[in-house]
């Protein structure tokens, strides 16, 4: 685990993990959930003990649909909820495949991808040798 950044505020604190190359998740220190979104206050116990701690970010597809969008405006993507092995759900997308294509229950691997030059967790399937 790591030290508890002072007074920034948890987005920016992910944020500057992610420009560094880094994936790290909130741990609430009094129940041992692990958080995300970011937040100041663990929404399970309303512990104030968070600490950021790397994570292997293996998970699985627990839900997901497809947003329709016309070609000129960058096509169809996919929008899941991952539920990580350590225990967060996020909302996120899995970029490898083809946005029909994602199922729940797919196997796949956190990765820090972008958006408009922002750093974003998103995901990546898992081959079968990975699983």
């Amino acid at each position: 685990m790591s030290e508890i950044h002072g007074e920034e505020s948890p987005d920016t604190t992910l944020r500057r993990f992610l420009d560094s190359g880094v994936i790290r998740l909130q741990i609430c220190g009094d129940c041992g959930r692990q958080i995300f979104p970011p937040r100041v206050l663990c929404p399970r116990c309303g512990g104030v003990k968070l600490v950021w701690s790397l994570i292997a970010g293996d998970g699985t597809v627990y839900s997901t649909t497809v947003v329709r969008r016309r070609v000129d405006r960058g096509g169809d993507y996919n929008v899941c909820i991952v539920e990580l092995d350590e225990g967060a759900r996020m909302l996120s997308r899995v970029n490898d495949v083809e946005p029909t294509s994602v199922q729940i229950g797919d196997r796949v691997q956190a990765v820090i991808d972008s958006i408009d030059d922002r750093p974003v967790l998103a995901f990546v399937r898992k081959s079968e040798a990975d699983s």
